[in-house]
């Protein structure tokens, strides 16, 4: 298959980007690189546009003939999102809509769309599961759920084939130490611990320690960004089966909490040190606890993690943190 990654050149993208290439499937990037990296395109061409410029992501539909869509090109920072709502509706939706019209117009009726728990909002159950009530707290998660409407109807008004596929955290960086996770501010904890690690003058602090919880700090749900793409994988994979249009949400997470004080011990082992994490006041709207029920994902795609332990996602975070290449 041609598939066409938009957002490629990010995060979660480039390592999707590594697998679909390794799978055999030839790949073309489609990324205005606002959040993404060049030097993180290995693996396909890369087409440097804006998603709102609908002429041209014509032209390069016309030129690609792709068979399926990904797409990871989402602006993500919930506390960004609080402040200009209009810019993640207009980057993570209306974009969208542009980039489904330009797939009707050309035909191309596989999508596999990157979406987040945060369409969850405050969890009212210890493991969320596709059951659990949609109400997000913040324009990001609201405008991925809008997204998702979206898709819904497009498949049953045009013949869409989609899956929409919510994770939870994603971390680590692939094993080979060739990609990983660089943003520009970086907001995750993850990273930000094993950036301070590496030597950078960063200032990291654990952002309330008097939730309901074992040691007072939120708990979260972490999966292997391996993990999340071999899920995308196992996705586009699953549409191309389906004998009729349809669209489904699947969660992806371990099923299984980290507190931000069991991930500080972790990196702290991992790194052999000490990093004397301070403690600040709690964030609005930060959870106490999210965590997945992905049984779905498993029952559906066949998809099983590789890697659920906190300290191997860790591990293979820092060999890319000790020697960035972009």
């Amino acid at each position: 298959m041609h598939v066409l990654v938009v957002g490629g050149a990010g995060y979660i993208g480039s390592h999707m980007c590594k697998l679909l290439a390794e799978a055999g499937h030839a790949v073309t990037v489609f990324d205005n690189l606002s959040t993404g990296h060049r030097e993180a395109v290995r693996w396909g061409n890369l087409v440097e546009a804006e998603l709102s410029d609908a002429p041209r992501l014509l032209e390069t539909f016309r030129r690609g003939k792709f068979d399926a869509v990904m797409h990871f090109a989402a602006a993500s920072i919930v506390g960004d999102s609080v402040k200009d709502p209009l810019q993640y509706f207009r980057n993570n939706f209306a974009n969208v809509l542009t980039l489904l019209e330009v797939m009707r117009q050309c035909e191309v009726g596989h999508f596999v769309f990157s979406s987040t728990a945060a369409v969850y909002g405050e969890p009212v159950q210890d493991y969320i599961d596709e059951r659990h009530p949609l109400n997000p707290i913040n324009p990001y998660g609201a405008s991925k759920l809008m997204v998702e409407r979206a898709l819904a109807d497009c498949a049953k008004a045009y013949g869409l084939r989609a899956v929409a596929l919510r994770y939870f955290n994603a971390a680590g960086a692939d094993r080979s130490g060739l990609i990983g996770e660089s943003h520009h501010p970086e907001t995750h904890l993850i990273p930000n611990l094993l950036r301070l690690a590496a030597g950078e003058d960063l200032k990291v602090r654990i952002f309330g320690d008097d939730y309901p919880t074992a040691d007072g700090t939120c708990i979260r749900d972490y999966i292997h960004v391996e993990d999340l793409c071999a899920a995308h994988l196992l996705a586009l994979d699953h549409i191309g089966r389906l004998a009729s249009a349809e669209f489904q949400a699947l969660n992806l997470g371990n099923a299984t909490g980290y507190s931000v004080r069991q991930v500080v011990s972790a990196v702290e082992a991992v790194v052999g040190r000490k990093l004397g994490i301070g403690v600040a006041e709690r964030r609005p709207g930060d959870p106490v606890r999210l965590v997945a029920d992905a049984g779905k994902a498993r029952s559906v795609l066949g998809w099983n993690p590789s890697i659920g332990e906190i300290d191997e996602i860790i591990e293979t975070a820092w060999k890319w943190h000790r020697h960035p290449l972009y």
